[in-house]
């Protein structure tokens, strides 16, 4: 294989996983840890970015080594039922991610351009008169929503990957640049931030302290979606063991700029008071900066916050029909041995689901409380990931299944073992916080 030289081609896979994993709720976890805890628990931020690494990194060499999806090892290794627990699981998760993100980009869009509060614009009027809502902003979300997952919808299918390859990029710069320069304009001290990320401590806060730098760890960066990196890495013709040095690379760029953003986020809710949770938080937090640092601040806020919201929905959008189409395939398929094609976005499973996906969960933006999705929507995704890093402990630490030059090591089953008693320690604390 002749390797690329262009450096989005090399990097790319791994800004795909920081800009889908990074969106409203994560932002409203990063400033509302810190307005509680302050820059203590930074390091908190560096621990969870690491263990989704060294998650990531385990499918990418499974992958690499067989040639199998880490979906189609888990069918061939651990039964076909647990691929039929998943589709059911991945049905009730889609729903949910995809409400929580027309949603998040309904609100922050309507913060910026309130279409509902402006007095000349009847046929807009007319047209949000027709929906069962009270309130103009929660007109807006509805319609901003679909807006929202209709042009993701176009981007997927009229510009293919590599179109979706550079929009996440241009989301994510925005992204970056935006969280990292309001975070110095804010001012903290730098001396606490050194400490709070370098001497691991958790401030008390009437019990809360532990809770809130757990579900900090937990949750920064993506979940279900970390699966989709195997199908990025084959359309960037990732196929052998030897490409698996390249993949650390774009991982690590990835996590470390997830990593950029937490921390980001943390230095902002420490130094402005925050309530609220997801985009609602979001869009009071750009108001506050605005009282503090002016309009720029705002404005340049609130374009950070619909970069990622709307890279995350562009996101799942594109790479969650993948994971439907290869369970489909895992399960209409008689031989386990015969060999498979790799997952075909023209099929009518990618494309069917995608249509669903872009379609159906818009009903629940007018029927169903946005608090309500994003608890259920965050405590499933916290639930996803021990179940992740056991089937990395089933699969890579077999010799025989994967090679003994590619299992994993003492310590990376050690790290696994840590990452599973966290992540079911985040998930508890999902039900309580």
């Amino acid at each position: 294989m002749t390797p690329r030289r262009n450096v989005l081609s090399l990097l790319g896979p791994g800004i795909l996983v920081a800009a889908t994993g990074v969106g409203a709720g994560d932002l409203a976890t990063g400033a509302l840890t810190g307005e509680k805890l302050g820059v203590a628990v930074l390091w908190a931020v560096v621990v969870g970015a690491s263990l989704k690494f060294l998650l990531n990194e385990g499918l990418a060499r499974w992958q690499l080594a067989t040639g199998e999806t880490l979906l189609e090892g888990v069918a061939n290794h651990l039964g076909r039922f647990a691929i039929g627990l998943f589709l059911a699981y991945l049905l009730v998760w889609t729903f949910l991610v995809a409400l929580a993100l027309m949603s998040a980009c309904g609100v922050v869009l309507h913060a910026v351009i309130p279409l509902s509060s402006r007095a000349q614009a009847p046929p807009l009027e007319n047209l949000f008169n027709l929906l069962p809502l009270a309130e103009h902003a929660a007109r807006d979300k509805v319609l901003y929503g679909a807006l929202s997952s209709a042009a993701a919808v176009a981007l997927v299918r009229v510009g293919g990957y590599r179109l979706f390859e550079k929009l996440m990029s241009v989301c994510i710069a925005v992204m970056f640049v935006v969280v990292l320069a309001t975070a110095a304009a804010l001012r903290p001290a730098w001396s606490e931030v050194l400490q709070g990320l370098f001497l691991p401590t958790i401030p008390q806060l009437a019990g809360e302290g532990l809770q809130w730098t757990v579900a900090l760890m937990g949750g920064i960066g993506g979940t279900v979606t970390m699966l989709c990196y195997g199908y990025w890495i084959r359309e960037e013709n990732r196929r052998g063991a030897d490409d698996l040095g390249t993949c650390r690379v774009d991982l690590a760029v990835g996590y470390l700029m997830t990593a950029c953003f937490g921390v980001g986020m943390v230095i902002i809710g420490s130094r402005i008071d925050v309530e609220g949770s997801g985009s609602t938080l979001i869009v009071q937090l750009a108001s506050r900066l605005e009282a503090t640092l002016g309009p720029v601040a705002r404005w340049s806020f609130l374009a950070g916050a619909w970069g990622a919201v709307f890279s995350s929905l562009l996101g799942v959008w594109q790479s969650v029909p993948y994971l439907f189409a290869d369970v489909c395939s895992l399960l209409a398929r008689r031989d386990p041995a015969a060999p498979r094609l790799p997952v075909d976005t023209t099929s009518r499973a990618y494309r069917g689901y995608l249509y669903a996906l872009a379609m159906l969960p818009a009903v629940g933006l007018i029927f169903i409380e946005f608090r309500t999705v994003q608890k259920t929507y965050a405590l499933l995704g916290a639930a996803f990931m021990p179940i992740a890093a056991v089937a990395l402990l089933a699969l890579n630490s077999q010799g025989r299944l994967i090679g003994e030059r590619w299992k994993n090591s003492w310590w990376v089953n050690a790290l696994l073992a840590a990452a599973v008693l966290l992540f079911l320690t985040a998930t508890a604390l999902e039900v309580w916080l």
